[in-house]
Order: structure tokens, then C-alpha cells, then sequence
């Protein structure tokens, strides 16, 4: 099977010749990111986890750029971030709903037994390894306030 790594580049091949710059440029700053942390492990691949966590750190950044972008009406900028967010989603797991989230968010409370806010760092450990990159962390973190407030 064919490495998560080893995709982006065909993909970032596929996005040259059809010349589209911007799922070109979103690729590209994902293959950056790659080659960064493996040249931190002193390694040239990545497992396919740790690139999955960098893609979506990629796509958290580009949804607050283009929040920032919107606040400032610079469509035109908002555009080019939502335009590779796009192009980047495509690599992450299916998004969970919010009532799945929450359905977890009890489980794992009634499992930590936290009654109160001062377990929340406990539970929040817990949900962001169960759910990781399945769902986002400002929602998981929402609805466990909710839930032990």
C-alpha cells in the first residue's frame, strides 16, 4: 500500500501538470511540513500518522487565516486558504458529527467518573487520543465544558 508521503508527491505531479495552482500550493506545504519533521527524526519518511496530525494541523491554520481574512474583508485572500483547505481535507478522516462527539464526551466522562470542571484536563486527554483528527479539538473541548458544567 502505497505510504500517505508517497501520495502527496504523486498527487503534487498530477496538480503540475493539470497546472492548478492551488491544490498545487496546498500540496507543497504539506510535503514542507513532511520533510521537516522527518528531517528532525533524521529519517526521509514519515509515518503515515504523524503526517495525517501535520495535514490537519495545515487545515486548522488555513480555516483561522481564512476567519482572519473574512474579519478584515480580504475575500480575495479568504478564498485562496478556503480554496486549499479544500484540496488538504481530502487526506483527513471523515469529520465526526457533533451528537457522535457528544455521545463519546459522556462516555468517556462516565469512564473517568469526572463530576466536575477540575476533570476536564483528565477527560480531555482521553478524547483527544480517541478522536484524533476525527473530529476538532475546540468542539471536543466545547462540549466537555458543556457537559461537566
Amino acid at each position: 500500500m502505497m505510504s500517505l508521503q508517497q501520495q502527496i508527491n504523486d498527487d503534487i505531479k498530477d496538480a503540475m501538470k493539470a497546472r492548478n495552482a492551488d491544490r498545487l500550493a496546498a500540496l507543497r506545504a504539506v510535503k514542507s511540513a513532511i520533510m521537516l519533521e522527518a528531517t528532525k527524526e533524521g529519517t526521509t519518511t514519515v509515518p503515515d500518522n504523524v503526517s495525517l496530525k501535520l495535514i490537519a494541523k495545515l487545515v486548522k491554520q488555513r480555516k483561522d487565516s481564512a476567519a482572519i481574512f473574512i474579519k478584515q474583508n480580504r475575500q480575495d485572500l479568504a478564498e485562496d486558504e478556503i480554496n486549499q483547505l479544500a484540496y488538504l481535507e481530502v487526506y483527513l478522516p471523515a469529520q465526526m458529527g457533533e451528537d457522535e462527539v457528544r455521545e463519546i464526551v459522556r462516555e468517556v466522562i462516565a469512564q473517568v467518573g469526572a463530576s466536575s470542571s477540575a476533570d476536564i484536563g483528565r477527560c480531555m486527554g482521553l478524547l483527544m487520543g480517541r478522536l484524533n483528527g476525527k473530529a476538532e479539538g475546540a468542539l471536543i473541548s466545547k462540549l466537555v465544558r458543556e457537559a461537566l458544567s
